[in-house]
């Protein structure tokens, strides 16, 4: 299988992005819970959130696979818990939730399109993921992930006993990827690939086009004499 592994992450910036995923997720969570069913879930959810919680690791603690763990428990229970309330649909409200928390603090840099894109690779990175970047534009980007590990990692888990309430990652994490770029400006397109036990995609992000001369209102008047 070939290896597309482009990005340079150190220990400790591996364990910092497991953080801010967690903490993009569950505020999220928090925001759209509150948003949309207001104060119905309060006591279930802090009840989740508890667990969510339980046994994290110590705080300067540098170790990417004990918070990778932590993310995929919250991700885990953060599905169930709304998907068993109010069906699937409402993972879209999820995401773009945690879409407006991405877009705080989720730092802007020069890269324009391919900051997002940049994001997509380095999450793909957290998985061991196959992956290759196939623009790297300002306006334009664009990102491929040829063998997607997030599949393998739920697999295992999965076969842990872990109960999973979505049949397929991509169920949310295309919701979630997509809606981080349009939170950052950008339009997202993407495209699932794969066959034969390969499961892939390719994204874009795409800048908004400048508007055009802005045309005054109204209409020429002149003085007959």
């Amino acid at each position: 299988m070939a290896q597309y592994a482009i990005i340079t992450m150190t220990q400790a910036e591996r364990a910092a992005l497991w953080q801010r995923r967690l903490f993009e997720a569950e505020a999220g969570m928090t925001r759209h819970l509150s948003r949309e069913h207001g104060g119905q879930d309060v006591a279930d959810w802090i009840q989740i959130r508890s667990r969510i919680f339980a046994d994290l690791p110590e705080p300067d603690t540098g170790d990417p696979v004990a918070w990778q763990r932590v993310f995929f428990r919250a991700q885990a229970l953060m599905e169930q818990f709304l998907v068993s309330r109010y069906g699937h649909a409402e993972l879209r409200l999820w995401a773009q939730a945690s879409a407006e928390v991405h877009r705080l603090v989720e730092p802007d840099g020069d890269d324009g399109a391919l900051g997002p894109i940049l994001r997509l690779a380095r999450q793909a990175e957290l998985y061991g993921s196959d992956y290759a970047l196939l623009e790297t534009g300002t306006d334009h980007a664009a990102l491929r992930i040829e063998h997607c590990a997030i599949w393998d990692y739920r697999e295992r888990a999965r076969s842990r006993g872990v109960p999973l309430t979505l049949a397929r990652p991509c169920d949310y994490c295309t919701l979630a990827a997509g809606s981080n770029i349009a939170a950052k400006g950008y339009t997202p397109a993407f495209e699932l690939t794969g066959g034969e036990g390969e499961h892939g995609c390719r994204w874009e992000a795409t800048a908004p086009r400048p508007a055009g001369p802005v045309q005054a209102a109204g209409r020429e008047t002149g003085r007959e004499n």
